[in-house]
């Protein structure tokens, strides 16, 4: 599985403005709207899915990453959204660091194994202290695309 089969070009921010948990939530969960890989009708129930999943434990690992998923009823297929803050947000992440880069991922209910196998990949790929360096300095979203793209090639 590559993270190109999942991602959502367009839902791509190289500079994310949030300074909160919830706002960047919010925000990558807009990105995915406006980009037409998610209804915008569900974008409110979706922040309450993501959030949810949040109070359970969070899924900011360390190493200035964040990967907050949820599966959602309304949503047909894996997608995701990946966003970088400039400054960091503390996203309560288990080594006390901000957070830098964002990985949201949605699935459809039922769909456990694409879920793990994606939140397995984009773990392996985030591992790799050069290509976090790289995407927390890309000067914008065909940066990190590209970034994305070239790391795939070499580790799929």
């Amino acid at each position: 599985m590559k993270i190109s089969d999942f991602l959502c070009a367009n839902a791509v921010s190289a500079d994310l403005k949030s300074s909160t948990k919830k706002e960047v939530i919010e925000e990558l969960v807009d990105l995915m709207a406006d980009s037409g890989a998610i209804d915008k009708k569900i974008k409110s129930k979706l922040v309450e899915i993501l959030l949810a999943r949040e109070a359970l434990g969070s899924t900011a690992i360390g190493q200035g990453i964040a990967i907050p998923h949820g599966k959602c009823e309304n949503v047909d297929k894996l997608t995701a959204a990946l966003g970088v803050s400039r400054k960091g947000v503390n996203f309560d992440s288990l080594d006390g660091e901000p957070a830098y880069i964002f990985f949201l991922l949605v699935a459809p209910i039922d769909s456990a194994g694409p879920h793990l196998k994606a939140l397995a990949r984009i773990s392996r790929l985030l591992k790799d202290k050069y290509f976090r360096d790289n995407l927390k300095s890309a000067k914008g979203e065909e940066d990190i695309l590209s970034l994305v793209n070239m790391e795939e090639g070499q580790t799929a």
